[in-house]
């Protein structure tokens, strides 16, 4: 049977924040029963858009994450719900049922995402419903999906093995997948939020002026090994990315035609940009 999963492009999102006001609109001061109460004008965003920054100035790159409802098959707040008021549908859709979870303040600490909110006036646990009943009423995607500027979010009704296979191409992430919740809310480019990067400038100094070295060599050393080569581009930038926080001693070799050679040696913990490396 198809399936609803939802792909979201970290590298494309440039926190323009449709999603999160498509949402408001959709759900603030209506009703929709057995799907969702009304969302309360503020204290909650039941779509939510965070910020990672890395590296230090000249070279920053900011990041932004998409944070909704990830309708999990191994959803930890079906098991915590009394009463079956938490379903799967079986198109994959999570549904905090309205009236039966009434109360149930504690499912809002089973999210291991926490992407469920109390409604102090309502006294319900609520989130992002996959705008199920849209759906249900002939609509092709969730009005996130519809009004996003960059196409940075995608949803897709589809069967699990084609799902696996475009994982697998596209290589994309879930997060936090040790906690073994089976989201069904996919990201792409998740490194830009998850992972770190060394990165630098090349230069030369002649006669008081500064010049950049274009295509020196960069190569990448953790525990002896080569692990990553690159090029200065025509701003003697360079950058090796996808690294792993706090993931100890590197090392940077750059070599260059009529220069010297020169070594840096790193202990990385987060996202780094070196000083202005000068060889002679």
């Amino acid at each position: 049977m198809d399936k609803w999963n939802l792909i979201i492009d970290v590298e494309n999102c440039i926190n323009c924040n449709m999603c999160v006001l498509a949402c408001q609109d959709e759900h603030v001061d209506n009703d929709f029963p057995n799907y969702a109460a009304p969302m309360p004008k503020h204290g909650a965003r039941w779509i939510e858009i965070d910020r990672k920054e890395r590296g230090q100035a000249p070279m920053i790159d900011v990041a932004y994450l998409p944070m909704l409802c990830n309708h999990c098959d191994n959803a930890p707040c079906i098991k915590a719900a009394e009463n079956g008021a938490v379903t799967k549908r079986d198109d994959g859709i999570v549904i905090i049922d309205p009236v039966k979870s009434k109360g149930q303040k504690h499912l809002v600490k089973s999210c291991p995402y926490n992407r469920i909110w109390w409604n102090e006036e309502l006294q319900i646990p609520q989130t992002w419903i996959f705008d199920a009943h849209l759906l249900d009423d002939g609509w092709e995607k969730p009005r996130a999906a519809s009004v996003c500027a960059t196409g940075s979010i995608v949803a897709r009704k589809i069967s699990d093995k084609e799902m696996a296979k475009i994982v697998k191409k596209e290589q994309l992430e879930v997060l936090q997948p040790e906690k073994g919740t089976k989201p069904r809310v996919y990201y792409k480019n998740l490194y830009r939020f998850n992972k770190c990067f060394i990165g630098g400038s090349v230069a030369v100094e002649n006669n008081g002026i500064t010049d950049c070295i274009k295509d020196a060599s960069v190569k990448l050393m953790h525990k002896s090994e080569i692990i990553a080569e690159t090029s200065t581009d025509i701003f003697g930038d360079f950058k090796f990315d996808k690294l792993d926080e706090n993931s100890g001693e590197y090392t940077i070799e750059i070599s260059a035609k009529g220069y010297k050679s020169k070594s840096i040696n790193i202990d990385l913990k987060t996202s780094i940009t070196l000083d202005d490396i000068y060889l002679k």
